[in-house]
């Protein structure tokens, strides 16, 4: 590398000598990514850089040498010499920088979309080296790959090579998903690449990619460039980028349409973590679009929710407060011509889209659409018929920018507003502009949204508004269970509600103990006791068994004597019990079951299908008199049984305590006996 301010530079890497075995269509060699790979690895990368391209025409290896460069017949090289501290910067842009400059047929797409569509994927790919999400973009690439044999286009690009390079370089983590049936699609297309491609590509992973992949050089920790950012002791990191100490806003926007899901829960829990560690401001916006399906009891219930997980916000806002100025920024669009009103029906509309198909009304003059606007405010009968449509590219292969709806009627009362409004905006609308004017810096997003990143962006440049920066990270999946919405439509599991319930405890309090001649034992302990056996009754001592009582086979009683001075360690069976005594309260012990019977649902299929028919267990028990003090929510420990949190204590005799069981994680406990 060059002396930094000093003009010179050291020429450093190598070029392949041979092409890659079946290399269909590549016509250069890799080593076009050598030197950058390379260089990229450098530590002073960001002081002074020098960029090599070079191409390799003939079989033959050719080293560059410091000073003048000797080129002859046998090797044409590519020699343009940049600086990049003074010409361009980052990965991304090296990357594309090689990719345009390659004469490699698709090394960047054959036209201006495939282009796009390369740019894409390289931001995409450092995803794959982040261990939280890798799970989430080997789905997401697997879905992609199933019908297509590269990334982009026809052939491979540098595309395919960064995200290659990336699963390689995840190490064991790849191989073991490699091995196994899991993601047949990108497993294919990772194999044929490695086939075909395999001399270039081991060569330069071995050499330069290493663990951390292409896309992911180093950098100095975020708390060298950031004084006063908070330091997350927990050991696990996650930096947000871009981001400023101080000058952070992070939005959490649930829809009030029902109870706040767990499903919801990451996101909400890493809004708050990045607005506490880089010292922001978090908003609780309601996205109350959909007079239909929303109303202020779920509002009410969200924020409880919200503050069941323990997370603090800043200010609660309502997409509802911008209505006026989304108005009037759907009748600008529709001005400059970048959005039109369509009465096409909603099935053809749907169709069209996936089709690329453009609407009648696409090319309308503004004065039509805004005769037609006009009329979706006033709710006529010819406004409902109609929606506001951005003109987009209907030709996009993203589907979601192919003019997407702005805006709909909806003649229902809202609960904030009541009828004051007609027209209602969507999502896809509301949200990058109520995002831009509340001052939000980032947006986090879960990952199966990552085609609608571009609609984002594309929406807020057709606004004119500042740029929003969207962080995306992977879904919440849970097994035996379902977490939609229109599908879970009662307040029961698996919403944020029932978390307190099920909260693992670290431990319990002390208990009175009373000793009695008759005690109480669970019957399936009494049948396994021989006569003669030494048993350990738990904090008493050890029994000797002396007679065991039966009537037609069933077990009525146990006649023994104690020896405290047993060891308890000589002996098998550890036994709970309670002394006979009137002030023994009763118990109902109750333990939940899986919501379906499958671990996971495949796409096509119903849950209702495969629903579990039972899922709330409950058995009748005793307790000893501690158990009248439990207060709700506090949490015991039966022994050997687990822990129970409380969610009915005790009221009178006749009414049972009843205690939910905590899962721990591990395989479903035992049945409940008749005694605790």
């Amino acid at each position: 590398m060059g002396k930094s301010g000093v003009g010179e530079a050291k020429a450093f890497g190598k070029v392949l000598s041979e092409k890659p075995a079946n290399a269909k269509g590549l016509q250069r060699s890799l080593g076009l990514i050598w030197c950058p790979l390379k260089g990229l690895r450098c530590k002073d990368l960001r002081d002074n850089v020098f960029l090599f391209t070079f191409m390799q025409e003939s079989g033959k290896r050719k080293a560059l040498d410091d000073g003048p460069w000797k080129f002859n017949n046998d090797l044409m090289v590519m020699a343009d010499l940049i600086q990049i501290r003074n010409f361009i910067h980052g990965v991304n842009t090296i990357l594309r920088y090689i990719a345009s400059a390659s004469s490699v047929s698709n090394f960047y797409g054959q036209d201006a979309i495939q282009a796009a569509h390369v740019d894409q994927w390289l931001e995409y790919a450092p995803l794959i080296l982040s261990g939280s999400e890798f799970e989430a973009a080997c789905s997401f690439l697997d879905g992609y790959l199933a019908s297509r044999t590269f990334l982009v286009g026809y052939g491979l690009s540098i595309a395919d090579i960064v995200v290659w390079s990336n699963l390689t370089g995840t190490g064991q983590r790849w191989e073991s998903l490699r091995k196994s049936k899991k993601y047949q699609s990108l497993v294919r297309w990772f194999n044929s690449v490695a086939a075909d491609y395999a001399g270039a590509l081991d060569e330069v992973t071995s050499a330069y990619v290493g663990r951390r992949g292409i896309g992911k050089s180093p950098a100095p920790s975020l708390k060298e460039k950031m004084p006063g950012l908070k330091e997350n002791t927990s050991g696990h990191q996650i930096d947000l980028p871009g981001a400023k100490v101080g000058e952070v806003c992070v939005r959490f926007a649930p829809e009030p349409s029902g109870y706040l899901h767990i499903g919801h829960a990451k996101a909400a829990l890493l809004n708050k973590y990045f607005a506490e560690r880089y010292n922001g401001r978090l908003i609780v916006r309601f996205d109350d679009t959909n007079p239909s399906k929303e109303s202020n009891e779920f509002v009410e219930n969200v924020l409880k929710d919200i503050e069941t997980l323990g997370v603090k916000y800043d200010v609660v806002t309502y997409t509802s407060d911008y209505f006026p100025k989304l108005m009037e920024m759907a009748e600008s669009l529709i001005k400059q011509g970048k959005a039109y009103v369509d009465d096409t029906p909603k099935e053809q509309m749907r169709s069209g889209r996936m089709d690329g198909v453009e609407s009648k009304c696409r090319n309308s003059t503004v004065e039509e659409n805004l005769s037609l606007w006009n009329e979706m405010v006033n709710g006529t009968k010819r406004g409902t018929q109609c929606c506001v449509r951005g003109k987009l590219d209907m030709q996009d292969p993203n589907k979601s920018l192919r003019d997407p709806v702005y805006y709909r009627c909806n003649p229902d009362p809202h609960h904030r507003v009541g009828s004051k409004y007609k027209v209602y905006p969507t999502y896809d609308f509301a949200c990058p502009f109520v995002d831009a004017l509340e001052g939000v810096t980032h947006v986090l997003r879960s990952s199966e949204y990552h085609d609608r990143n571009a609609q984002y962006y594309r929406v807020l440049q057709d606004m004119g508004l500042r740029r929003v920066e969207i962080y995306e990270f992977s879904r919440l999946n849970m097994v035996y269970t379902v977490l939609s919405k229109r599908k879970l439509l009662y307040p029961e599991e698996p919403f944020v509600r029932i978390l307190l319930r099920h909260k693992k405890y670290e431990g319990a309090e002390k208990k009175a103990t009373t000793f009695a001649n008759r005690i109480w034992l669970e019957y399936a302990d009494a049948s396994v006791i021989s006569v003669g056996e030494e048993v350990t009754l738990m904090d008493w001592g050890n029994a000797i068994i002396r007679e065991i009582k039966t009537d037609n086979g069933t077990i009525t009683q146990l006649v023994g004597e104690l020896h405290l001075e047993g060891s308890v360690k000589m002996t098998k069976l550890k036994l709970t019990w309670l002394p006979d005594i009137e002030d023994l309260v009763s118990l109902s012990l109750v333990d939940f079951d899986y919501l379906i019977n499958k671990k996971k649902l495949e796409e096509d299929e119903n849950f209702l299908d495969n629903l579990n028919p039972c899922t709330r267990h409950e058995a009748l028990a005793l307790g000893d008199p501690n158990m009248r003090n439990v207060k709700q929510g506090e949490v015991i420990q039966l022994e050997r049984k687990g822990y129970y949190r409380c969610d009915v204590p005790f009221v009178r005799s006749s009414k049972p305590i009843v205690l939910f069981s905590i899962p721990d994680g591990r395989q479903k406990s035992t049945s409940i006996g008749s005694g605790a």
